[in-house]
């Protein structure tokens, strides 16, 4: 079975996608531990490493963002300069760091989604069961 978490990434991941960007690694881990998305866009020397929350409404910790705390923080760097080590044909591009919020709830209509799907902010969208948005993307975050 597939964790929400793993389906909010997935759903994260496609709107990159829509948006111009080459997912290069997907749960990429190293020593200090994982980056969740890590991609690259087409028209830029730019790398993105991401950082997923995927949350049910009304949680503790505002969507996921005070998860990503300055410890999360450090980890996700060393990961991060851990990849330039390891692929080291990006080791000259920007570098940035994001965080996506999605929520989710429960989806009961079974029925099959629409292969022309539109992943849109703040919009829910039925995926994999479940209905998910995505509620905010913080280019930059930390």
């Amino acid at each position: 079975m597939t964790s929400i978490g793993k389906i909010g990434e997935q759903f994260v991941a496609q709107w990159l996608i829509s948006q111009g960007w080459q997912i290069l690694q997907e749960r990429w881990r190293s020593p200090w531990g994982e980056i969740d998305i890590i991609a690259h866009h087409h028209n830029s020397n730019t790398i993105i490493f991401v950082e997923v929350k995927t949350r049910k409404t009304q949680n503790w910790d505002h969507d996921g963002i005070l998860a990503v705390t300055p410890q999360k923080q450090v980890k996700i760097r060393q990961t991060a300069n851990y990849f330039l080590g390891e692929y080291n044909q990006f080791s000259d591009f920007s570098c940035r760091f994001d965080v996506a919020l999605v929520q989710h709830r429960p989806y009961h209509h079974r029925f099959s989604q629409d292969s022309n799907f539109v992943i849109e902010m703040g919009k829910p969208l039925e995926w994999q069961g479940y209905q998910l948005t995505l509620l905010e993307y913080i280019e930059a975050a930390f």
